[in-house]
């Protein structure tokens, strides 16, 4: 027997478990694996959970979750579904929307390759030249505070209100006022559709009525592109950031513990929402890291911000 047939007969038993993982991972298809991610990042900015999403395109949460690994044999029609609960076209699911036309390749190809402030100016362009212009005479008089849960809108927006002799706007109540009903009831009998719908009409009527004001948004409000532009074309915007463990801290210190009792996976869940919004977020005018900050101190950090981005457009 020679020495290479020896050292093959002799060396331990591969552990099948291991091998099994790394064969199904080899067998994995490219383009399943790049669906599977844009379903977990469209899940994730819109703060949804699997259950929720599975539960709203009627298929199995088990099916979901395989198509989010990358391992579902997902037909059209499945695909539909998970796109309609997601409040996104089919052609982003699959991630091309731009070759429905000449117009939109050619469009395409002169953005392709540019930085995000490159991106930025032709945006803001594109908006004046299709008559949504990047901001309104009023603009740098409203400010509205965006971030997720915990961030300290609501707190930080009323101190903020009282300083510069502003009307305070939660735009959570204004939703409810013309729902009438509570937030969770909209999500509950008419769904996610109907809730964007209300958010962005009261978006619409709160800048229509106030010229001076500041706004505390929903944490989800940048899920909704149309929305998030009236707000960018409209107000100045503020990203009151912290970290994850911070934000969920601060709901339990509220007296509201359901982010934890509603899963055991509630950290992993916050880290993957404020991963799959931060880069809209970004797009504020103004950041302002609360993080390590008592109230006093953050209210003074948030104050300096603003009132420099008022100078500055004086």
């Amino acid at each position: 027997m020679n020495d290479r047939a020896e050292a093959v007969l002799s060396a331990p038993p591969a552990d099948p478990t291991l091998a099994a993982t790394a064969a199904a991972d080899e067998a994995k298809n490219p383009l399943l694996v790049a669906l599977g991610e844009r379903v977990r990042n469209l899940r994730a900015r819109r703060g949804l959970t699997r259950k929720a999403v599975a539960q709203a395109a009627e298929v199995s949460e088990r099916h979901l979750a395989n198509l989010e690994y990358g391992i579902g044999n997902a037909s059209i029609l499945v695909l539909q579904q998970v796109s309609t609960a997601l409040q996104c076209s089919l052609a982003e699911l699959v991630g091309d929307v731009t070759t429905s036309s000449p117009e939109w390749l050619l469009i395409r190809e002169l953005l392709e390759r540019r930085s995000e402030a490159e991106l930025r100016r032709a945006r803001i362009a594109l908006g004046e030249l299709l008559g949504t212009p990047g901001g309104d005479a009023a603009r740098h008089r409203r400010i509205a505070l965006i971030g997720l849960r915990g961030a300290g809108k609501s707190t930080l927006g009323q101190m903020l209100a009282d300083d510069l002799d502003v009307p305070f706007i939660e735009l959570s109540r204004e939703i409810e006022k013309m729902a009438g009903c509570s937030l969770r009831e909209i999500h509950d009998l008419y769904g996610t559709n109907a809730y964007r719908r209300y958010e962005r009409r009261a978006l619409e009527e709160t800048v229509q009525i106030y010229s001076e004001v500041v706004i505390a948004t929903p944490g989800g409000i940048v899920s909704d592109p149309a929305t998030f532009n009236e707000l960018l074309t409209h107000c100045t915007t503020v990203w009151l950031q912290a970290a994850p463990e911070e934000h969920m801290g601060r709901v339990a210190a509220q007296g509201d513990t359901r982010p934890m009792a509603a899963s055991k996976e509630a950290m992993d869940d916050l880290r993957r929402i404020l991963a799959g919004r931060a880069a809209f977020y970004s797009k504020a005018d103004v950041s302002v890291d609360t993080g390590g900050k008592d109230l006093g101190q953050a209210f003074q950090a948030l104050r300096t911000a603003v009132r420099a981005v008022m100078s500055r457009s004086e």
